[in-house]
């Protein structure tokens, strides 16, 4: 029997895996994929059923938008590789699409002629939201020299509305899900001084508008008005900070309360650090240990410290008895988050650990 009894013709192939024929000469071509057999006389390609998974990995890369280059490192290179591929990959990806979204609804704004969005909130709610984004926004001297520091972002969108602020060792972000919306998706920076008196007066209305119309925000309910002045600054590119976090290796979940009164215990002389050690959490301050506190511990064991002063407003605008932290590593941000709010999360940088220090 002839050996090319048991392949499969390139056309037979082709159906097989979701390729046409021209893209696996292509492939060949490109030694991406070569053909188990080629018929030295008719120049024809036979393709083994072993080649399967590897044409398919082939063609998910490319519907995928990965380059040759980068394909042949998943395919032929190592896993951690690989996965450092597909992750870039994916990061580059998620940036051009949202690039390009926000072009598309700017230029979908100028055709429809309105500028205007308009979303409707619970007034304690939005004040809600405005407590727990602010303590993240940078301290007065901080802000003389970066002003945008000094302020809110606000993000209206028809799914979802969020609060956002950063002082650059901080980072909060609120969302809020509106009642109604109309107009465009948009987003505004806005004074963080102005923004917390407009949380106390909307507190106390069981509802407010926000609209936006060329730059100028307005909140209103029953008749009553508030303006609010915008500021001309470009805000950091939060949604990158948190794309390009790394996976959560370590997980401490503890009683919110008891945690932040051992920090105040500790003081305020210097780092604190934080290592787990089974189901316990020690907090230490300049090398000796000031408390110990039970914690649902994963991953490995790990050593992390911080500024106090940084970590304890991320404690206090946590909402319920249970904080958590995610922890990919000792230098990396920690995402401080609720497990009665998953609409609010806070990243904070830990600091370096001088309690070893000689």
């Amino acid at each position: 029997m002839d050996d090319t009894d048991a392949l499969m013709s390139i056309g037979a192939f082709a159906r097989r895996v979701g390729l046409a024929p021209s893209a696996l000469r292509f492939y060949d071509d490109c030694d991406v994929l070569r053909p188990t057999y080629v018929d030295d006389a008719t120049g024809y390609r036979y393709y083994a059923q072993g080649q399967e998974p590897r044409a398919v990995l082939v063609r998910r890369l490319r519907e995928a938008g990965m380059p040759l280059t980068d394909a042949s490192v998943v395919l032929d290179g190592t896993q951690e590789e690989a996965r450092t591929i597909l992750e870039g990959h994916a990061r580059r990806a998620r940036e051009t699409a949202a690039s390009a979204q926000s072009a598309i609804e700017e230029i979908l704004r100028d055709l429809s002629g309105s500028h205007r969005t308009s979303v409707r909130l619970g007034g304690a709610e939005l004040a809600s939201a405005v407590r727990q984004v602010t303590p993240a926004v940078a301290s007065a001297p901080l802000r003389e020299e970066f002003p945008v520091l000094g302020c809110v972002l606000i993000e209206l969108e028809c799914q979802e509305v969020r609060l956002v602020a950063t002082d650059r060792y901080r980072l909060a972000v609120r969302a809020l899900r509106p009642s109604s919306c109309e107009g465009a998706p948009c987003r505004v920076l806005v004074g963080v001084t102005e923004l917390k008196d407009i949380a106390s007066w909307a507190m106390r209305l069981p509802d407010i508008s926000i609209e936006v119309e060329q730059q100028t925000v307005r909140f209103h309910s029953d008749g009553a008005e508030r303006d609010l002045p915008t500021v001309d600054e470009t805000f950091p590119d939060y949604r990158m900070i948190l794309d390009s976090l790394p996976a959560a290796r370590h997980r401490i979940i503890t009683d919110r309360t008891a945690l932040r009164a051992a920090i105040a215990d500790a003081g305020n002389d210097g780092p604190l650090t934080l290592q787990t050690d089974g189901q316990q959490l020690t907090l230490a301050s300049r090398g000796p240990v000031t408390s110990r506190l039970s914690a649902v511990c994963t991953g490995v064991p790990v050593r992390i410290a911080f500024d106090p002063e940084v970590l304890v407003p991320a404690l206090d605008s946590g909402v319920g008895p249970d904080v958590l932290l995610e922890i990919s590593s000792a230098a990396q941000p920690v995402v401080v988050r609720s497990a009665d709010q998953g609409s609010f999360t806070t990243l904070v940088m830990p600091v370096r650990d001088t309690s070893t220090d000689a």
